[in-house]
């Protein structure tokens, strides 16, 4: 059975938004995957500690029908990200491209490696805007839902870019 699946893309370094078309090309060739549709882009004013003087990120949204489990399609995700030149350094750390596993159905996951919904998804508009641009009546769960979370943030710096 498909499980339906949201994605958070997003990049700051080399090609940003080279990296986010190619890597919905990648989403939508996983194996075990459909790529429903995904978001517009939005230039986004990195948010974090040691982000001070890091390029802006391109980020979307994607959202996708899987039949592979939670942990297979991160590890996808993670083998999308290496393929873009990846590297896993520190936390906030600049980045060719970013892929988080947002949402898994309605699931509540908490592991080691492994967190559903994304732990800090529902402070950041660079993930609710995208999203609420799909589907701001979806349920985060433990959270709410997106255009009432969305309605709570402060201006984040978030630009929807134009095709």
């Amino acid at each position: 059975m498909a499980t339906q699946a949201w994605i958070g893309l997003g990049a700051n370094l080399g090609e940003p938004l080279a990296a986010l078309h190619g890597a919905l090309e990648a989403l939508a060739t996983l194996d075990s995957c459909t790529l429903l549709r995904h978001s517009s882009l939005y230039r986004t004013t990195p948010i974090g500690p040691g982000v001070e003087n890091q390029p802006d990120y391109i980020n979307a949204v994607a959202e996708i029908s899987t039949t592979l489990s939670a942990t297979a399609l991160l590890e996808a995700l993670f083998a999308i990200e290496s393929h873009f030149g990846r590297q896993r350094s520190a936390r906030n750390a600049a980045r060719t491209l970013d892929l988080d596993l947002l949402l898994y159905g309605d699931a509540q996951i908490n592991t080691p490696s492994l967190i559903v919904p994304h732990p800090r998804m529902h402070e950041r508009a660079f993930v609710l805007s995208p999203l609420a641009e799909l589907a701001p009546q979806t349920l985060i769960p433990g959270r709410g839902r997106v255009a009432d979370l969305i309605a709570t943030l402060d201006d984040q710096g978030i630009q929807r870019l134009t095709d």
